[in-house]
């Protein structure tokens, strides 16, 4: 249950995007994300070399590399050939790739359209990355929560949205590359983890990377937002909260729980930002918009109430102590003894 809260907890700070965008001062959105990446990312890979720097002082050399040898296995499926160094670079290009599509989406289909495609095909498009790669099938309840959360989305994308127009089949596709975006960066630092890196580790290194990357395009963008009193404040909390704490919940989270259950569960974003929007910002939200709220609620819960089944398998990062402090900190499990993947470390 407290991989579910985690990663709940880490939607509700998603949903905080929007709210802190409209309190905030004009921007340009690709400046605004890209100030996000550079302050979230920076953060969260700070964290992650703090955790790994402080792990490494109280275990010494030879403990590391012995729990490097028990917990970095390499992970299931096609992902477990690839160095680590080549899934830091994926996951980082999906976490990039992200945001302009998204942009592009909202902007030729509006805000609603192009929202409850991106949201509403991440855990599908992330349940069946996943089974191809990871080998990992999705179950029943999953499936079942998905078709009512994402009905859920759809409803409330179709009450708020004002457009009549036909959908830009393009503006569709970059909704979509969105979605595939968010799922290509979870399968990604679901595999480091698998390996035996901790969460924070593989947040902090697929952010770290997209961070850095995206530098020169805040350096482009008209960025003078960033010299006033509210623009400060809303990219340090869209880079702070939004991001690095959101994704050092999201990733502890997917130590215990599949990327496709993960995904789900993150639908909660929109469940938040929309509440945000009545509490906050003093919107209205009309019969059906409410009623999409509720049905994505049940979805989210239909996920998250705990199964009565007793749980006969848990993944191998998931045993006590595994999100220690660093890729190199798993405790033992079944893949004791084996060889770590080159690159692994």
């Amino acid at each position: 249950m407290r991989f579910v809260l985690a990663v709940l907890l880490a939607a509700v700070c998603f949903g905080t995007t929007g709210t802190a965008q409209a309190l905030g001062p004009a921007a340009d959105p690709l400046s605004v994300g890209a100030a996000r990446l550079v302050i979230g990312g920076g953060a969260l890979a700070l964290v992650a070399g703090l955790q790994i720097a402080a792990m490494r002082r109280r275990t010494g050399r030879a403990a590391r590399g012995a729990a490097g040898a028990a917990g970095a296995a390499g992970g299931a499926g096609a992902l477990g050939r690839l160095p680590a160094w080549a899934l830091v670079a994926l996951g980082a290009a999906g976490v990039l790739g992200y945001q302009p599509a998204f942009f592009a989406g909202t902007a030729a289909n509006g805000v609603a359209v192009g929202t409850v495609v991106a949201l509403g095909s991440a855990p599908v498009l992330t349940g069946a990355l996943d089974w191809v790669v990871s080998r990992r099938r999705p179950g029943g309840r999953w499936l079942v929560a998905t078709v009512i959360a994402t009905a859920g989305v759809a409803t409330l994308a179709l009450a708020t949205d004002g457009t009549t127009a036909a959908a830009d089949p393009a503006g569709i596709a970059a909704s979509l590359g969105a979605g595939a975006s968010y799922a290509v960066y979870t399968i990604a630092a679901k595999a480091l983890i698998d390996r035996g890196w901790s969460s924070t580790g593989s947040m902090g290194a697929l952010f770290g990377v997209a961070g850095a990357a995206a530098l020169p395009l805040l350096l482009v963008t008209d960025a003078s937002w960033l010299a006033t009193g509210p623009g400060l404040a809303m990219a340090l909390w869209l880079g702070l909260v939004t991001t690095t704490l959101a994704y050092v919940l999201f990733g502890f989270g997917l130590r215990g729980l599949a990327p496709a259950t993960v995904s789900t569960l993150t639908l909660a974003e929109p469940l938040t930002a929309g509440m945000l929007g009545v509490l906050l910002l003093g919107e209205h939200l009309s019969a059906a918009a409410v009623l999409g709220l509720a049905v994505l609620a049940v979805g989210i819960v239909v996920l998250a109430i705990p199964s009565r089944r007793p749980a006969t398998e848990q993944p191998a990062a998931v045993s006590e102590g595994v999100d220690s402090l660093g890729p190199w900190t798993s405790s033992s499990s079944p893949a004791s003894g084996s060889t770590p993947p080159r690159g692994s470390g």
